[in-house]
C-alpha cells in the first residue's frame, strides 16, 4: 500500500531554534518554505529529492538508535570534512570488523559514520 508513497524521516528536538542552526547550517538542508508546515514547533527540510520533518517534543534525544541516515555515495570524505569543518563532532562506537580511519569506519567497498543533533539524536553518513 505505501511502496509508492513518499516517506518523510522525522526526528524530536527540544530546542526547535538550536535544531534550525544545526540541519540548516551544519548539515546545509533546505529550509522549507513557510507554507509547508503551518505548525510553529514544526520545521521541514529538503534533502535531495526527500525531506526531514523536525518537531518539538520532550522525548527528543532518548532513541538510542540512528534516526536518519545519508547515503553520499563516493562524497563521503568531502561531506564529512565539510560538515568537521562546521564543528560537527563525530561518535566513536566498538564495530567488530570495521577498522576507524579518521571520522570514517571502512570496511570492504564501505564507509560510515555518525554524529548527533544537538538533542543527541543519532545521524548516519554512508558511502563508497
Amino acid at each position: 500500500m505505501l511502496a509508492h508513497a513518499d516517506a518523510i524521516a522525522t526526528v524530536g528536538v527540544r530546542d526547535i531554534e538550536a535544531a534550525r542552526e544545526f540541519y540548516g547550517n551544519v548539515l546545509g538542508l533546505l529550509e522549507g518554505e513557510p507554507g509547508d508546515c503551518p505548525q510553529p514547533d514544526v520545521l521541514i527540510f529538503r534533502s535531495g529529492t526527500t525531506r526531514v520533518q523536525v518537531y518539538r517534543s520532550d522525548y527528543a534525544g532518548t532513541n538510542q538508535a540512528t534516526a536518519i541516515t545519508w547515503d553520499v555515495g563516493e562524497r563521503i570524505v568531502e561531506i564529512v570534512d565539510g560538515l568537521k569543518a562546521k564543528g560537527a563532532t563525530f561518535e566513536r562506537y566498538d564495530i567488530p570488523d570495521m577498522r576507524l580511519e579518521g571520522e570514517l569506519y571502512v570496511t570492504e567497498g564501505f564507509k560510515v559514520t555518525w554524529l548527533k543533533d544537538p538533542d543527541g539524536n543519532i545521524l548516519s553518513i554512508n558511502g563508497k
